[in-house]
């Protein structure tokens, strides 16, 4: 997950005292690893999840995440900024996105900048319901 999701500290961490939105139980029950700048400690919560703070971008954390799995999924949560490195870099197998007929205003594009169908990826999949649209996008090869 990228640091935004993480938390709203945008700077070096002024102490270690916020400890994600979730309060003391997230929902992740598995080892999380965030991307940042600034190093900090892992941070081990209720159910299993530990945060684990990755400074050396975003393949350490893929490699880190996939040992971790050992031979399960690996997910990527968001924002938006870290989704488009892995979409950039071919990292994503495949993404699942439900879109909403909602209007939220400004705010990070998703795709923005990214050429899909130049990095590989199709839609495989393409499901209306009545409160969202799901599309699973899969990466060829």
């Amino acid at each position: 997950m990228g640091r935004n999701m993480f938390g709203p500290v945008r700077e070096p961490w002024p102490d270690e005292t916020w400890k994600g939105w979730w309060g003391d139980n997230p929902p992740y029950h598995c080892p999380v690893f965030v991307l940042t700048h600034h190093a900090r400690t892992p941070l081990k919560m209720e159910g299993g999840t530990t945060f684990h703070f990755v400074t050396d971008g975003i393949q350490a954390a893929l490699r880190r995440a996939t040992e971790a799995a050992n031979g399960k999924d690996v997910r990527l949560g968001g924002g938006a900024a870290t989704i488009r490195q892995y979409l950039s870099a071919g990292l994503v197998d495949e993404m699942h996105l439900a879109i909403s007929p909602i209007l939220l205003g400004s705010g990070e594009h998703l795709l923005g900048g990214l050429d899909l169908p130049k990095l590989g990826y199709h839609s495989t999949e393409h499901v209306p319901t009545p409160n969202a649209t799901h599309v699973v996008l899969t990466k060829r090869g």
